[in-house]
C-alpha cells in the first residue's frame, strides 16, 4: 500500500514514515507539492481543513491516496489557542520583544506561547497535541481520523529533538518533553501517531467490507 501525503514538513513525512513502515505501507510526499499553490487553510476546524487539503491535492494526482493532515496545539488556559493557528501563531500576534529577528518559526511561536502564558501557574498550563487526517482520492474523501495526546506546558523549552512545540510540552507520565524522545518512544504516543493508527483500523475495516478496495 502507497499513501501520498500533501505535505513538505519534514518532521511530518518522517512521523508518517515512522508509524507506517511497521504495517507495510509506504509513505511519499506528493510529487510536485512545492509547485502547486496551496489551498487556503481558513476553516475553524482542524478536521475541517484537513479534510479541504486531502480533496483539492487529490485533484491534482488522479488515482492516488493523497493524506493530507491538520494539527496543532490546543492551550486550556488561552481557550483553546493556537489551535488552527500553530503553525503561524507569532505571525498573527502582537510584536513582542522577545521575538528577535532571524529567528525559525517554530522558535518564535514558543517564545509567544511562553510570553502568553507568563502568569499562568504550573497547575493551569494543561493542553494536547489534536491531529485529524484525512484520506482522498479523486476529489472524494475515503476516511477521516482523530489523534490527541494531553500534556501541559513549560515556561522554558527542553530538548533538541522534534519540531513546532514539541520542546515545550511536557509529558507528565513521562516526566520529559517531546523533544526529549526518541523517535520509537514518540510515535506510538504522539497525536499523530495516534491518529495515523486509527486510519489504520478504519482502513482495515474498509479493505474487509470491500474486498475490491484497494490502493
Amino acid at each position: 500500500m502507497r499513501l501520498y501525503v500533501a505535505t513538505t514538513n519534514s518532521g511530518k513525512l518522517r512521523d508518517f514514515a515512522v508509524a507506517a513502515s511497521a504495517h507495510g505501507i509506504a509513505i511519499e510526499p506528493l510529487a510536485g507539492l512545492r509547485n502547486i499553490p496551496p489551498p487556503p487553510e481558513d476553516e475553524p476546524t482542524f478536521e475541517g481543513n484537513a479534510r479541504n487539503k486531502a480533496l483539492y491535492y487529490s485533484l491534482r494526482a488522479p488515482g492516488m491516496a493523497v493524506l493530507a493532515d491538520d494539527s496543532g496545539l490546543e492551550v486550556d488556559a488561552l481557550h483553546g489557542a493556537p489551535g488552527v493557528r500553530s503553525a503561524r501563531y507569532a505571525a498573527e500576534g502582537p510584536a513582542h520583544p522577545v521575538f528577535a529577528p532571524g529567528l525559525r518559526q517554530d522558535a518564535l511561536n514558543n517564545r509567544r506561547l511562553i510570553a502568553d502564558l507568563a502568569s499562568v501557574p504550573d497547575a493551569e498550563r494543561t493542553a494536547r497535541y489534536h491531529c485529524v487526517l484525512a484520506l482522498a482520492r479523486d476529489n472524494r474523501i475515503l476516511l477521516t481520523a482523530h489523534g490527541a495526546v494531553e500534556g501541559s506546558i513549560l515556561n522554558q523549552p527542553r530538548g533538541t529533538g522534534g519540531f513546532g512545540y514539541d520542546p515545550l510540552f511536557f509529558l507528565p507520565h513521562l516526566q520529559r518533553t517531546m523533544a526529549e524522545l526518541d523517535l520509537e518512544t514518540k510515535h506510538p504516543l504522539s497525536h499523530r501517531g495516534r491518529a495515523f493508527q486509527s486510519l489504520l483500523l478504519k482502513l482495515q475495516r474498509l479493505r474487509e467490507q470491500s474486498g475490491n478496495f484497494s490502493f
